[in-house]
């Protein structure tokens, strides 16, 4: 009622405050977002360059930037909350689309059958292609309808880290050609009206025409099935760092978790889109019989789920504290860490992909000694100088007894780096 009342100018368009999901709304979820994170970026940059600070801090050093960092954390847990409303939104807004883009291939599908038949005459060929995409369009538009709040059709191929994930977009493009390639010869088998007909069809699904693409369907599956085997004893066993995104995105496909292009999804995305138009382009030309995949294309294919799962194996790693120093600024003299110095911590992957948001870069801790030291925000134009991927500085609390104590980092995907002790003297 208050969405209606709004749409006809009867309402505060402002009581929506961006948390409105109506897809024709100003207001919606992510024109909040959106508001959010322009907001944040300018709060950042204004931080960075010392606007904005209070005189109770302006004087101190370590209190102006405990407080930029505290409110630099909290305004950032804000973009984040908006963030999530606007991926749920997204993936509600998703089904419908998903629908009209099957509805649009099977429309697609007619015009170019309507198109190449000019001449050539309607074949029953034609019309069981036809008729499959309609079974295959209308299975996946109910399907997404029990998956509504998921993404529609697209729910089974986002991951347990809310992407897109590449093995299963890749199988289920595999399961979907080859059960329009059955329901074609299914249709050309109800349609067909002689014994030679018939027996020929029936021929067609020998495992010698179509062992090329019944292979790569059992290797991508597999695939499938085993990198998400992988992923979570790797992640369990602390030696894989993931984090899980506000909402998939197309290029979550031939990227990293970090938006980075990665060698081995492209390559394999582009082989079997390559192998799936050929089966295709087959399928075409010989209706009557399973897609007879080459050997040569089909150990192409293997080669290429072979380096992708490689590359699955060798991503990641275990963050780790190669050295801790004090930190010194100009005009320091040189001494031991005490109570109250910051300390550099330097090593390699304490920041994981897809961890390079304020909201994720502030839930990263520091233990130090049984005191844990939360890392502050250190913003810089365009960015942060604190924390880093390979450098972390963090205040010595005055908790902390004077000793040897272990120094660890805690990054924001939940993984823990080794210990490394140092002397923490009076």
């Amino acid at each position: 009622m208050a969405v209606q009342e709004a749409r006809q100018g009867g309402a505060d368009p402002a009581a929506h405050e961006g948390g409105c999901t109506c897809g024709d709304c100003p207001h919606g979820a992510r024109e909040g977002h959106r508001r959010a994170v322009a907001a944040f970026l300018l709060k950042r940059d204004e931080y960075a360059t010392g606007q904005g600070l209070p005189a109770a801090v302006a004087h101190s050093a370590s209190a102006s930037r405990q407080w930029v960092s505290e409110e630099l954390a909290q305004a950032a847990e804000a973009v984040a909350e908006r963030g999530r409303a606007e991926g749920a939104a997204w993936l509600a807004r998703l089904r419908q689309r998903t629908a009209v883009v099957v509805w649009a291939g099977v429309v697609v599908l007619l015009l170019v059958q309507a198109l190449t038949a000019i001449g050539a005459g309607w074949t029953s060929a034609r019309t069981a292609g036809l008729l499959s995409a309609v079974l295959v369009a209308g299975a996946l538009t109910a399907a997404s309808w029990f998956h509504r709040a998921r993404g529609g059709a697209l729910a089974p191929v986002i991951g347990e880290d809310n992407r897109l994930s590449t093995s299963r977009a890749v199988a289920g493009s595999w399961v979907l050609f080859l059960a329009f390639a059955v329901l074609v010869l299914v249709g050309r088998l109800a349609a067909a009206s002689g014994h030679r007909e018939r027996d020929a069809l029936i021929d067609g699904l020998e495992l010698a025409r179509g062992a090329g693409v019944v292979t790569v369907l059992a290797v991508v599956c597999g695939i499938a099935v085993l990198v998400r085997r992988v992923v979570g004893l790797r992640v369990q066993g602390q030696r894989l760092q993931k984090v899980r995104a506000h909402r998939p995105r197309a290029a979550d496909l031939l990227t990293d978790d970090s938006g980075r292009g990665s060698f081995a999804d492209i390559q394999y995305v582009v082989i079997n889109g390559v192998a799936l138009a050929f089966a295709a382009v087959r399928l075409a030309r010989r209706p009557d019989q399973l897609p007879d995949l080459p050997w040569g294309l089909a150990v192409v294919v293997l080669v290429s789920a072979g380096t992708y799962l490689a590359g699955k194996y060798a991503e990641g790693g275990r963050p780790v504290i190669l050295s801790v120093v004090r930190a010194r600024e100009a005009g320091d003299l040189d001494a031991p860490i005490r109570t109250g110095d910051d300390i550099e911590i330097r090593g390699t992957g304490f920041v994981p992909a897809g961890a390079q948001g304020a909201d994720r870069l502030a839930r990263m801790v520091v233990r130090v000694g049984a005191v844990n030291v939360h890392v502050p925000l250190v913003p810089v134009v365009g960015g942060f100088d604190n924390p880093t991927d390979d450098l972390l500085t963090v205040p010595v609390p005055a908790e902390v007894e004077p000793g040897r104590v272990d120094v660890q980092v805690v990054t924001a995907a939940g993984v823990e780096t080794n210990r490394y002790t140092v002397d923490i003297t009076e």
